[in-house]
């Protein structure tokens, strides 16, 4: 990934977190950072399919999904960009609501119905979805509820000024950029994902995972003084699965066989950062999503 990507190590572990555990991931950043690019060197070595979505406001559900067309004998069904291992869905928030609903349905039943015929997407299947957090004008805000349905959202950064330098090094020197080789193949793939599902966990770092997503609820006995100030809604109960699920994978990347505290630590911020609903009064005082989740993290106790 190196030869292809400057930088942006967070972004692509919070990426793979996402692919082992079986999910999806928002990523937000200005243009030009690199997300397409990056998307598509994850595909390329790890030996998948790889399509891209540019959503615009004029782009159908069939058009995602696929659609019959006729031929010499009869209906027969043309697949659309979804029917990919990995779908990069390029501005969704440019989508009419219709057109986002359509792929967060097949995001979460990894399966498209056209006409009365149900066709299930490839395995693994990832979305990952760009928005742009400046461009607000002619887009379609994602719904919380369909926010809520990606495991990780991923905030990607700007560039250092050495990786800057990297950057334009690389696109103007040479043959440019380099895809890196596939070193790993679908089914090894799909073996990694079956290993951290069946990871063990102990019971008490489920409790602990289970108190910090109570602890983002401001009606919850206990919760931190900014919690009660500044959230309007807590996270669903979705947070605690992808905080178990990314600790899963943290740990496995790491070669090791068993959770610790820092796993579910290291993967609060992706988890939860889109998964909490701030008030007028945050909104009006400039605090921001994680300077709540910040004060979560360090009031709850870990076992």
């Amino acid at each position: 990934m190196a030869t292809a990507i400057v930088g942006q190590e967070s972004v692509m572990e919070v990426v793979l977190w996402a692919l082992l555990g079986r999910g999806h991931v928002l990523l937000e950043g200005v243009p030009g950072l690199g997300k397409t690019l990056l998307v598509r060197a994850l595909a390329r070595a790890l030996g998948l399919s790889f399509s891209r979505i540019q959503c615009t406001p004029d782009l159908m559900p069939a058009d995602i999904l696929g659609t019959n067309v006729f031929s010499e004998n009869g209906f027969r069904f043309m697949p659309g960009p979804v029917f990919a291992h990995i779908v990069l869905a390029d501005e969704i928030n440019r989508a009419t609501p219709k057109t986002q609903s359509a792929l967060l349905e097949a995001m979460q039943e990894r399966q498209v119905t056209v006409g009365n015929v149900t066709h299930s997407l490839p395995d693994p299947f990832m979305v990952l979805a760009t928005q742009n957090p400046i461009e607000l004008e002619g887009t379609y805000p994602l719904p919380e509820a369909q926010v809520d349905r990606f495991l990780f959202k991923a905030e990607v950064g700007y560039p250092t000024e050495e990786e800057l330098v990297e950057i334009i090094r690389r696109n103007t020197e040479g043959a440019g950029i380099i895809l890196p080789e596939a070193v790993l193949t679908r089914e090894e793939v799909l073996l990694c994902q079956r290993v951290v599902q069946e990871f063990p966990v102990h019971p008490e770092l489920l409790r602990y995972a289970a108190r910090l997503v109570r602890a983002t609820h401001p009606g919850e006995r206990g919760a931190p003084e900014a919690v009660k100030k500044y959230v309007l809604y807590g996270a669903s109960p979705r947070a605690g699965l992808a905080l178990v699920l990314g600790a899963k994978a943290r740990a496995f990347l790491a070669g090791r066989f068993h959770l610790e505290v820092e796993d579910i630590q290291a993967v609060f911020r992706p988890a939860l950062i889109h998964r909490v609903i701030l008030n007028f009064r945050a909104e009006a005082e400039g605090v921001t999503p994680w300077q709540v989740l910040a004060e979560v993290l360090r009031t709850v106790p870990p076992p």
